[in-house]
């Protein structure tokens, strides 16, 4: 045991204990146990400046176990980041910059959003594909400008989650040498001793993976941490770092689980006898804030020399430069309009039109990036420059093999350290493997795409495993999430439009058929697919407005031409996106929907969603169980999705 006695580490536990006592709700287990692996990264290792916390070079912090916030929030405090003693005193109160687990929307300094266990391990393999990326494409022999590290500290929990041996097996396999991985292990959990759950060799289990791994056997020896940590560095694979940590150091209840979450409240003040700390709350000497000045200082000089090679670089390589600056603001110059040149005439898939859409403008945009889980021959979605291998990495065609939740943190990590949009596709039924990164990554406001594809149960033979029922609703039901879900080819390409150009802050949905559609007559397919719900097809003195999603805008146009049969006049609705829909004038949306005529809803999947469009006393056509194997056609009929069906339907729902 070192370094009982030092005032510049304990300082950051002191902070961070506080922090909780004062909100009388947190971690202070990991803040007493971690604080030298987190002194030793700020102090010792990592290059940031607190003064432009946005440098695209810096070096990444990530923590995976979010629970430790006050210890993270503590160190970003000592380094000079915008976060006063104030907001630390704020700790989990209402509208602070220090809430319970790290956001990245909220906090100078925080990387990305962490708090669900093992996703920030994911995040952080994310984050090392995009430096690995980047830096294959931007560099040149006489410029290395792209070359920063990516540290994670993770816990126990992090390691259990199977999103974690998505994510270690991904980095294993694609040599991302400067994800250097640090495990805070402490052989305590909330429940139990780890040894009581856990059976694995953790160190055979990374280099089973292709990882380098070391071992600190002391969590307090600074120096031990320092050298393995260097040493990490020089590694051709990524690296896993156990260190052994006593959770709660100091208190009474050190190496419990009695201490991971519960303010220490009269414990503080034995912890401040252990570690000899001779200050109040919340004070912090002179003598401990100009120590922790010293990296940051050389971090500002650290961004002042990169900024010239920048501007040397850009003198060289301009078009390159302008791209890099580009793909960093997001800024895209694709010309969607192209694409309505090269309508097809025949019915077709709509995974099949997204296809080829997102070839053209992958081409082009070469910030895109991604695949799918194992699917890309289904969804048709594939990046650009051959596939992306630890060989190639300046490949942007992901295989992130069957690991759906690993792909969507890697992704969230990707977007999150910018200068990459990525893109991740798989069958819409599995967006329920996907859930927990896509709600992370609305909290994050990250832009990102979803591309689902086989969207109902027109997959047919597959049966009920593999055909979306709720998955809409979920979906629809995300805060700041956006989900598109268009009826042919032109309002496909409306959808990737709005998703690059319109929702920068904004993950968004592009839900698509496997079986062919119609394609459809449009004016302004751009602005009408933009405001979320549109009239595409109507009648004058129409007495029914007929809203449909998706291949059911079609299958509605049949069902206004039969009611036309037997003169009843209607208007159809393309209802590409209910979140876009939402947020237009009420104006717009009576103007939309006619709350003066009967409204129907058609769409084969969950029903509740679509009553607050046609009213109580409206009609939906929709699928309130699981569906059935068989061939498509068979599944549609039996499920009633046929203009036949829904005419009479709404016949005999007229004449109540």
């Amino acid at each position: 045991m070192k370094n009982k006695k030092n005032d510049n580490l304990n300082a950051l536990r002191m902070l961070g204990v506080s922090a909780i006592n004062k909100a009388k709700s947190g971690h202070p287990g990991i803040v007493l146990g971690a604080a030298g692996i987190v002194y030793v990264l700020f102090n010792k290792i990592m290059n940031f400046n607190p003064k432009n916390p946005e440098w695209f070079n810096r070096d990444r912090f990530i923590l995976s176990a979010g629970h430790g916030s006050a210890l993270l929030y503590s160190a970003l405090h000592l380094s000079g980041y915008d976060l006063s003693i104030d907001d630390l005193k704020q700790f989990r109160q209402w509208e602070s910059k220090t809430p319970g687990h790290p956001e990245k929307t909220l906090t100078s300094g925080v990387e990305v959003t962490t708090g669900p266990l093992g996703q920030g391990v994911g995040m952080g393999v994310g984050m090392a594909v995009a430096e690995a990326h980047l830096a294959s494409v931007y560099n040149k022999d006489d410029f290395d400008l792209i070359n920063h590290y990516t540290y994670v500290l993770c816990g126990d929990g992090d390691l259990q989650e199977g999103i974690s041996q998505e994510a270690i097996s991904f980095a294993g396999k694609h040599k991302l040498n400067k994800l250097i991985l640090i495990h805070d292990s402490n052989d305590v959990q909330l429940d139990s001793n780890v040894i009581d759950v856990q059976i694995e060799d953790m160190h055979k289990r990374f280099k089973a993976c292709n990882w380098n791994t070391i071992k600190v056997s002391d969590g307090e020896n600074l120096s031990s941490i320092y050298n393995a940590i260097k040493k990490a560095q020089l590694s051709d694979k990524p690296t896993y770092i156990e260190v052994k940590t006593i959770i709660g150091l100091g208190s009474t209840k050190q190496g419990t689980k009695d201490v991971h979450g519960a303010p220490l409240n009269d414990d503080i003040s034995k912890v401040k006898q252990y570690f000899e700390w001779e200050y109040d709350d919340f004070i912090i000497p002179n003598s401990v804030y100009k120590h922790w000045s010293i990296n940051a200082k050389k971090g500002q000089l650290e961004e002042e020399k990169w900024n010239q090679l920048k501007a040397n670089y850009s003198l060289k390589y301009p078009e390159l430069s302008t791209y890099l600056d580009n793909a960093i603001n997001k800024k895209i110059t694709f010309d969607f309009n192209s694409l309505l040149e090269n309508i097809p005439v025949n019915d077709e898939a709509t995974r099949l039109s997204s296809g080829k859409i997102f070839e053209q403008i992958a081409l082009k945009e070469k910030m895109l990036i991604g695949g799918s889980a194992d699917l890309s021959s289904s969804t048709r979605i594939k990046g650009a420059d051959n596939q992306f291998t630890s060989l190639n990495k300046t490949g942007r065609n992901i295989m992130y093999g069957v690991r759906e939740f690993g792909m969507g943190a890697i992704n969230n990590g990707i977007a999150a350290h910018k200068g990459l949009i990525p893109v991740a596709s798989g069958f819409f039924v599995f967006a329920d493997y996907l859930k927990p990164a896509m709600r992370l990554a609305s909290i994050m406001q990250l832009q990102q795409l979803y591309v689902f594809t086989h969207d109902s149960i027109a997959v047919g033979e597959d049966g009920p495993t593999h055909q979306p029922i709720e998955q809409l609703s979920m979906l629809r039901t995300i805060p700041n999430h956006v989900v598109l879900r268009p009826a042919d080819f032109s309002e496909t390409i409306a959808c990737y439009k709005i998703a690059l150009t319109k929702l920068n802050k904004t993950p968004t949905s592009i839900i698509l058929t496997r079986q062919n559609v119609k394609q459809l007559a449009h004016k302004d397919v751009f602005s009408d697919v933009e405001h979320g719900a549109y009239i595409i097809s109507d009648q004058t003195d129409a007495m029914i407005t007929l809203i449909a999603s998706g291949s059911e805008v079609g299958l509605a146009i049949d069902v206004q031409n039969e009611l036309l049969n037997h003169n009843i006049k209607s208007k159809v609705v393309s209802m590409v996106s209910t979140n876009l829909f939402d947020k237009q004038s009420k104006e717009y949306q009576d103007q939309i929907i006619d709350k003066s005529t009967k409204r129907i809803a058609i769409e084969m999947g969950a029903t509740a969603i679509w009553y607050k469009y046609v009213g109580d006393n409206g009609l939906v056509f929709g699928i309130d169980r699981f569906g059935e194997s068989a061939p498509a056609n068979s599944v549609i009929k039996e499920f009633g999705f046929t203009k036949e069906n829904i005419t009479k339907k709404i016949l005999e729902y007229l004449n109540k």
